[in-house]
């Protein structure tokens, strides 16, 4: 390969072949192209190019010419659930399609990890942040403040920066009527034939209560029990031990009942995988988060799907808002039926197609 051929192109070498002004380029690859009004036509021809002629941004040198880095952060609560690490995959994609350099980092619920693992980030010079699910946001957002960084909050609000979150008291109706009906159609059901097990005292899990509780008010009718409701923490431990209180108290699990996330939901298969079948041969569940293999379980489960990508965008347009005030945003979730897979980010990695005959790596 000729020397000329190994450099790198510059801005101006990809203002040439994309027919767009240096200054068009220089906004498409630096993230500010939304504020320019640039359309995303162009923005994703010019991140093509980019792309197919090797240019790299040096962003130190960005750094010092504008005090912009190109970084962005996103603080999850943990990895390891298909709701975070499903976010976690679309961030990474849509900072990229804006130029931007994605480092994402877990706080572990524990408030003093957030904030020393967000100073770590700032120290790093990041422009942005994401603060998804985070135990003490308000806690984060002083750290941001003092570095001056601008920031949102994803999935759980704050008080004093802009908060996107999903309608939890929506998606908990959708839920909770949808296991109501389907287990109505299975025999008379009562009002203590339906429960809530997970969540703890944060605003997403008050909100599903409100409207797990407003659906069997509506439905039942007359005063909602208050013993319905087994809150156990985001803990699949906690979870699983709910359920055999249950089961030792009643000698079995509720016809239908609602569980508060896929955290949860491991915790409800920890109890399954210590009993036979005909301690849940009945029952029907709702789980306020979406696992596609939790649907094709041996008993139905509606799940509620947060609509991630979304939640993500209006938290990127609200980044480059110099004048976003604290707001809640909700977003509407997607109630899924039981027996469907849908698509997410993983479907948009452009694998090769391993040859049959011969081992692949995977």
């Amino acid at each position: 390969m000729s020397e000329k051929e190994q450099k790198k192109a510059t801005i101006y070498d990809l203002s040439v072949v994309s027919g767009a002004s240096p200054s068009t380029v220089s906004a498409v690859l630096n993230g500010t192209w939304r504020k320019r009004r640039i359309s995303e036509e162009t923005a994703d021809k010019i991140m093509t190019l980019a792309k197919a002629h090797r240019y790299t941004a040096n962003l130190q040198a960005r750094a010092l010419r504008s005090s912009r880095s190109g970084l962005t952060g996103l603080l999850l609560p943990v990895y390891d659930t298909r709701f975070f690490s499903s976010m976690a995959q679309t961030f990474e994609a849509k900072a990229r399609q804006r130029g931007l350099v994605p480092m994402v980092v877990s706080g572990r619920r524990d408030p003093e990890e957030e904030r020393r693992t967000v100073e770590s980030l700032i120290a790093y010079s990041i422009d942005s942040l994401f603060v998804a699910g985070a135990t003490d946001p308000d806690g984060v957002h002083q750290a941001c403040l003092r570095a001056g960084v601008p920031h949102v909050n994803i999935d759980l609000p704050g008080k004093y920066a802009p908060s996107i979150i999903s309608d939890n008291r929506q998606g908990a109706e959708a839920l909770t009527t949808a296991i109501i009906r389907h287990a109505e159609g299975m025999g008379p059901l009562a009002p203590e034939d339906v429960f809530l097990f997970g969540g703890r005292d944060d605003h997403a899990s008050r909100d599903r209560v409100i409207g797990f509780h407003a659906v069997k008010h509506s439905i039942f009718g007359g005063d909602v029990p208050k013993d319905d409701i087994e809150t156990t923490g985001y803990s699949p431990g906690m979870t699983a031990l709910a359920f055999e209180r249950f089961y030792e108290k009643h000698g079995r699990l509720p016809r239908c009942f609602f569980v508060n996330s896929s955290i949860n939901f491991e915790g409800l298969l920890r109890f399954m995988g210590r009993h036979d079948g005909e301690a849940f041969g009945d029952i029907v569940v709702g789980c306020f988060d979406y696992d596609p293999f939790g649907s094709f379980l041996p008993f139905p489960v509606y799940m509620i799907k947060p609509n991630v990508s979304e939640m993500l965008d209006r938290g990127f347009d609200l980044l480059e808002d110099d004048d976003a005030e604290p707001q809640i945003i909700m977003i509407e979730p997607q109630l899924v039926p039981p027996r469907t897979a849908l698509e997410g980010p993983l479907d948009a990695i452009k694998d090769p197609s391993p040859s049959l005959d011969r081992p692949g790596r995977h």
